[in-house]
């Protein structure tokens, strides 16, 4: 008797070791950790950027790190307290510098005839970090007395459809502390743990059934043709559709808008990974049609231009 349960034990603790190590080899999805948009408005980070001649106000992240220690200091409590989680970080202020050291910082990508995508600094941004969530994170502190308190509200967005997959918030207990980190780390540690809950459940629905982008086809004024040309039959609208049917996770996409001169392909499902264990982007899986499209017996030169992580446009007739 004493033998059996002896083993049984010895079993429980390798199942429970076993466990543990595949938790602890699960992929975690990589986060970059930014202040919101109304913190940097608050706060008077703002700049503006021409938007295809319309002037857009946006978050002046690289003015904001420069002269706000405060940001310093709840950003790298805030990656400390994921990093202590498991989650592979990328550094904000490190991909500003990246991105300002490539020579690929136009807002315009236009082709030889003139035409192009518009791309926001901001856009740029999330294509130098290649994070996979952004964590989004507004706080404030609040004043009683000789007491503070911190109000937060943390969002987690995919980076490459910008849609909210997790989100937390609350006010941390009143402390006679006057340091930011610390009343941060009080007020966030209730709510975390059910945070990154919502980020792995999203990126495990990633992981089995792709990352979503939007795919845009378009053609050249100079272009003579169309999408409703024949090849053996069959319009290009409709052979563009056939490889994308072939190539997304499981065949999903939504077709939303289809006519002779354009479509509109929405929650496109893209492989996480390619062969070599890179992450996948809307330019590098859309390649693979833009090279299709160059063969026979199509023959149809075309450029391909992309909007920061999740969306990308083949343009046909030019490059």
């Amino acid at each position: 008797m004493m033998k059996n349960r002896f083993h049984k034990s010895i079993f429980t603790l390798l199942a429970l070791f076993a466990l543990n190590f595949v938790s602890a080899q699960a992929k975690k999805p990589t986060i970059m950790v930014v202040p919101s948009e109304v913190w940097c408005n608050t706060n008077g980070y703002m700049t503006t950027y021409n938007n295809q001649g319309t002037p857009t106000k946006i978050p002046d992240f690289k003015k904001a790190f420069q002269e706000n220690a405060n940001l310093l200091q709840v950003v790298a409590k805030i990656n400390t307290l994921m990093m202590d989680r498991g989650f592979p970080l990328k550094d904000m202020s490190s991909a500003i510098k990246t991105l300002e050291s490539e020579s690929a910082e136009n807002a315009m990508m236009s082709s030889k005839s003139g035409a192009g995508i518009s791309e926001s600094p901001i856009d740029r941004l999330k294509k130098v970090a290649k994070a996979d969530i952004i964590m989004e994170l507004t706080w404030t502190v609040n004043t009683t007395g000789p007491k503070k308190s911190i109000t937060y509200t943390l969002r987690g967005l995919d980076a490459y459809t910008d849609k909210q997959v997790a989100g937390a918030t609350g006010t941390g207990a009143p402390s006679f502390s006057a340091e930011l980190p610390v009343l941060l780390e009080e007020a966030v540690l209730a709510n975390i743990d059910g945070f990154n809950a919502q980020l792995q459940a999203h990126f495990d629905d990633m992981f089995a059934n792709g990352r979503e982008i939007i795919v845009r086809i378009k053609k050249f004024d100079s272009w003579p043709d169309d999408l409703e040309k024949e090849f053996d039959g069959k319009e290009l609208g409709t052979v563009i559709e056939d490889w994308m049917t072939a190539n997304t996770v499981k065949g999903r996409y939504s077709l939303s808008d289809s006519t002779e001169s354009m479509q509109l392909y929405e929650q496109v499902r893209i492989p996480l990974y390619d062969a070599t264990g890179k992450a996948t982007d809307a330019r590098g899986f859309l390649k693979g049609l833009q090279t299709f499209l160059k063969g026979a017996p199509y023959n149809i030169t075309n450029k391909l231009t992309m909007k920061g992580l999740g969306q990308a446009v083949i343009v046909l007739g030019e490059k």
